[in-house]
């Protein structure tokens, strides 16, 4: 069960976004697997996209074929299922996944080079092109701005809820629409999880300007979320600017482009803290703040050194104020002289640890009260710098193994 969901609010669609869900049976006949989407292309600007990728080495046959296809060629459609990650596959993987973009150009009329595909699910298994193909005409004939919703259901695996986020917001005296969706409870240390993300806008901007802005909103939200530490072969986030607002941003120096970027990486991070809030097995959200840093880099590896901590994940599933654990994480970080004397520990605004042991005011039941809550927030202050960076996290409970150990069954 989520951790204090947010709630499925109303997905605006986004003019120029087209989307429709289908069951093609690749793991389960129970609710749709399969989800495309289109990007319909003004006659007079085209709409433009871009995508950040795993780094994982074993990426995805989908992953490699969508890279290539996004740099190069204009995007029309988007290719997803669930129920299997084609990873592990070697060269029939791409041949299954060059396959499915092939079908869709053969009934859509378009190059096959302008499709995407995604995947996620088991790795290791060879891809149903044959279901995927035969569940495509009833898709593209119910194409439509509306399924949102569906689609972010259609994208699940072991998520327990369907994640979306939709901003309306007012650009050079227009209202303009961010809408997004993503997938993602387990494997989830994003470099870019298993994660997937679909985000569109109808504000028109240069392919270069929105692969930026994609890279700064990702890099503020989705690189700053861990379930367990494992970054999947699948993890992708795309990008759409539809133009159909007729609202247009050229350059990053822009004013209006200041504020499009901050709604942008507040949809992207309200998905991403959904992901953390619906962690297998969670029934804790945990933010890491850490401050006073000499610089962003160590910020985030003592905060990602105690997020990914088993002991210290499972001592908040126990509800456990163990706070040395939270201790050692910090002193294991491989931050160079650190002066543990000047490292301040908190849970949310109890004093755990000052001057290099416990503070003096704490008490057991001051920390044990504050276990008891469903968001917690470890504060750290480094005492060494001006910088600071949170990520965000949940705890491990023994529903994480079980999901886990029973995956492909």
């Amino acid at each position: 069960m989520a951790v204090n969901p947010l709630p499925l609010n109303t997905l605006h669609p986004v003019a120029g976004i087209h989307l429709a869900t289908t069951n093609a049976g690749i793991k389960q006949t129970v609710r749709d697997d399969l989800l495309v989407i289109q990007m319909q292309h003004l006659a007079a600007r085209e709409g433009t996209a871009a995508a950040v990728f795993t780094r994982n080495a074993f990426c995805a046959a989908p992953v490699v074929v969508a890279r290539e296809n996004v740099a190069q060629y204009r995007v029309d459609y988007l290719l997803i299922n669930s129920g299997n990650a084609n990873a592990g596959t070697g060269e029939q993987g791409l041949v299954a996944a060059r396959a499915t973009c092939q079908a869709i150009a053969e009934q859509q009329g378009c190059d096959p080079r302008s499709v995407l595909p995604f995947s996620t699910g088991v790795i290791g298994q060879p891809l149903p092109v044959s279901k995927i193909v035969a569940a495509l005409p009833k898709a593209l004939s119910n194409l439509q701005p509306a399924n949102w919703e569906a689609a972010a259901k259609a994208i699940m695996t072991t998520d327990t809820l369907p994640k979306g986020v939709s901003h309306q917001f007012s650009l050079q005296n227009q209202l303009v629409t961010i809408t997004g969706i993503a997938k993602g409870a387990g494997m989830i240390r994003p470099d870019m999880a298993t994660m997937l993300s679909f985000i569109a806008t109808d504000v028109a901007l240069p392919k270069n300007l929105l692969q930026q802005s994609l890279q700064q909103a990702v890099e503020a939200s989705f690189n700053r979320i861990t379930i367990d530490g494992d970054t999947s072969t699948n993890d992708a986030c795309v990008l759409f600017a539809t133009g159909h607002s007729g609202v247009v941003l050229e350059h990053a120096d822009d004013s209006d482009y200041a504020i499009f970027l901050d709604q942008l990486t507040q949809v992207c991070r309200k998905l991403a803290q959904a992901i953390v809030r619906d962690g297998e097995g969670a029934t804790k959200f945990i933010t890491v703040d850490v401050s006073g840093g000499a610089n962003e880099a160590e910020c985030l590896a003592v905060a990602y050194s105690v997020a990914h901590s088993p002991l210290v994940k499972t001592a908040f599933f126990a509800s456990d104020a163990n706070w040395g654990r939270i201790l050692a994480a910090i002193g294991r970080a491989g931050l160079s002289d650190l002066a543990i004397e000047r490292v301040q520990i908190d849970l949310n605004d109890v004093a755990i640890v000052r001057q290099g042991g416990v503070a003096a005011s704490y008490t057991e039941a001051q920390g044990q009260a504050v276990m008891q809550h469903s968001e917690i927030t470890i504060h750290i202050d480094l005492g060494r710098g001006t910088h600071r960076e949170q990520v965000w996290t949940c705890d491990f409970s023994h529903d994480y193994v079980s999901i886990n150990a029973d995956y492909r069954t």
